[in-house]
This record gives structure tokens, sequence and C-alpha cells, in this order.
């Protein structure tokens, strides 16, 4: 396929995305129907549709439309290419600009704020409000793909074996600052799946800011038992049992969630119990709750735009369901832990202050926040402990 083929298939992709359609699906669908097209092409698609949601404001704005049209319009402006020479209408190219779309030329910089920084109109006071000065830089990160990066299983192998590992199978690393157990994927990311680090279980992939959270929790969990009560896929719980947890049950109410956890355990030699209905107490209990996604929007970009005012209030109070109900499971001396990978305050702070307003015999005994100007996701983490204990559970003990 052509680059002007791309572009064609793009459009489509994004009418159908924007029609309501999840974009995994969209694109799954487009690969099915079109079987010619090679991973080249389908790799190249794929990096156009989510260039354009990630950056879905500031392209109908320079593209002066939001559609499909509109927005590989404005990501070739933006880009330094003449849409003109792309729209062409020729072979597989898609059809010639109208006079309309010629004539739409808008600078990016006479945009406001929000529409510049590709963030919903509602909810960049909030944006401001939680990041101050930072906003910009970050929201402007968020407008470009997120870096790949692996957890070393420590388990198993270290930090220099494993990149040789990778190496072998030509996937350029380096460690990064923020973890000790994080490399950063250099080159050919997409044979991460396929390597022999991955498929023995060396490696696993996740962010390095959700593995700077877990590394903030290894000095309470090593050695004593462990409750990942938002399970989801696993990676917490996961890499909590690599770094020493005594034992680690994960549980989410949605338990199909945890379908690939005893598979990912099996290959990681690292034990993780999957339960729907937890039982006793524990020395840590992790509450990674359902939250707006605001910190890893460059991953999830459609996440940015189906986030509504009333969604984001309903996700704090499932916030502080979650919390009230899961501190019940936190040993005497324990900690309880309470992480979203949100940059608003009324999810991480405000929820963090409310806990502690309806349940006075906790206080908090830590906080961590993590930005993309970090290196990786927007990540927030609270620690509580009780306060009618005359001692929490110090790292180490």
């Amino acid at each position: 396929m052509t680059p002007a083929a791309h572009v064609a298939a793009t459009v489509a992709i994004l009418d159908a995305i924007l029609e309501g359609a999840a974009s995994e699906f969209c694109l799954s669908r487009w690969a099915r129907r079109n079987r010619f097209a090679g991973s080249h092409d389908r790799a190249a698609i794929r990096d156009l549709v989510f260039d354009a949601l990630r950056c879905r404001r500031s392209f109908a704005w320079i593209g002066g439309a939001n559609d499909g049209r509109g927005l590989m319009i404005g990501h070739l402006r933006r880009s330094g290419i003449d849409p003109a020479e792309v729209f062409t209408g020729t072979g597989y190219a898609p059809s010639p600009l109208s006079e309309r779309e010629t004539r739409t030329v808008r600078r990016l910089e006479e945009a406001s704020n929000a529409v510049r920084l590709d963030c919903p109109d509602w909810l960049w006071p909030q944006m401001v409000d939680s990041l101050g000065d930072d906003a910009e830089p970050i929201l402007a990160l968020m407008q470009s793909r997120a870096p790949a990066f692996l957890r070393v299983n420590t388990a198993r192998i270290d930090l220099p074996t494993a990149r040789r590992e990778l190496a072998s199978d030509g996937i350029e690393s380096d460690p990064h600052p923020l973890c000790g157990t994080a490399l950063e994927v250099k080159g050919n990311a997409r044979r991460v799946r396929l390597s022999t680090a991955f498929r023995t279980g060396m490696v696993e992939l996740q962010d390095v800011a959700s593995q700077a959270v877990t590394e903030c929790l290894l000095p309470y969990a090593r050695g004593r038992r462990v409750l990942d009560y938002c399970a989801g896929g696993g990676g917490k719980a996961l890499a909590l049992a690599a770094g020493g947890a005594g034992s680690v049950t994960a549980h989410d109410v949605e338990v199909s969630r945890m379908g690939d956890i005893p598979i990912r355990s099996k290959r990681a030699g690292t034990p993780v119990d999957v339960t729907d209905a937890p039982q006793g107490e524990f020395g840590i209990v992790l509450c990674d709750v359902p939250c707006s996604g605001t910190g890893a929007w460059r991953r999830m970009p459609e996440a940015k735009w189906a986030l509504t005012a009333d969604g984001l209030a309903e996700l704090c109070g499932l916030q502080n369901a979650i919390l009230d109900k899961a501190n019940r499971f936190v040993a005497p001396g324990g900690v309880l832990a309470y992480s979203t990978c949100s940059l608003l305050n009324i999810e991480n702070e405000d929820r963090a202050d409310a806990f502690l307003m309806r349940h006075g015999n906790w206080r908090q005994i830590g906080c961590e926040r993590f930005t993309p100007l970090d290196g990786g996701d927007g990540f927030f983490l609270a620690l509580f402990g009780r306060n009618d204990e005359r001692q929490h559970l110090e790292p180490g003990t």
C-alpha cells in the first residue's frame, strides 16, 4: 500500500470510530476485510489512527472538520505536508480536496489552549488546577505516542542479562531512572511479544510509572500477605510477587479481567492466587481503582473524549466505595494503598482526604505522584495506616 492509501484507509476507520465504534474493533475489522495488507501497512494505519485520536481537537482545528478527512488533513498540515499532494483521487488515494477544504487553513496558535493541547473544554480548568504550570507541558507530551516499557522479572533475571536477551532478538532497551526494574524499549518494540525474553517470563510489558508505584509498595509487602483488590490484568500483582511479597492474592469485581493472570503467573514463575472472594486479613491491601485514566491518555486516547463530568463524578463515588470495602481486609499494623492512573486532584488527593474524613481511625502515611514529565504515565499513590495502633507496618519490619 502507498502512504496515500494508508491515509484513505485511516479516514474510513476514523469515521467509524467517531460514530461510536471502538478503535480496536474498527482496526480489526479493516484488517479482516483487507487481507492483502501486510503487517507494515496495518502498523502504519494503526499509528495514523491513534495519532488522530490523541490530537483530535488540534487536527480538526487545522483540518477544518471533525471527521476522518478533516483529521487527516490536519495531521498532514501539522506534519508540514501539503494535503493536496496526498488527497489526489489517484489509485487508492483519498478524493481530491474540495474548495472548502483547500480554503480552510487555520493556524494552531490561534486556537484556545484546550484545542491546542487536545483537552476537552470542561476538563481544562481541572487540569490546570491539578497540574499548575505543568499542565501545558504534560498535555503537550500526551499528544505523542507513549514510550514502551518492560518490567524485568527480577525473581528470575537481572537487568543486564535481560537487556542481552532482548538484544539477541534485535530489541534495543535502556534502563530508566524512575524504577529499578524498568527497561525502556528503544528499538523494535513490536518484536517484544515474540521475543524469547517475553515468552519465557523474563520481562513483562508494564509502564515505568506503574512499576514505580509497585516499587513504593515493596518495602511494606516483602514477606507479607498482599491483596491486589482491583487487580485487572494483574500487572502490579505479578510485580509484587516477583519483588518478594510473602503471598499475593488478586481480586477484581469483574472476574473476567483476571483471565490472563494464571497464564502470566506460570510464565513468570511468580505465584498469584486469583479469587472473587478474598478471605482473611492482609499486611497490605492495594486498591488500584477504576479511574478516568487521564494519566494514560497517550495509550488510551479514546478515553479522553469519552469522559464526561457525570462519568467522572460516578468514578469518584466508586473510588470511595472501594476504599470503604477494602480497608476491612487490612490486618492490624497493615497498610491500605490507594492508586490511580489519573492526574486529577478530584480522583487523587481529594479522594484520600475524603476517606480520612469518613474513617477517623486512619491516617495518611505516604503519598507519591508521577506525571508524564517523569517519563511514563501519570500515577498517584496514597498510603494509609490506622491511628489506633501504636505503630503501623514500617517498611522492612
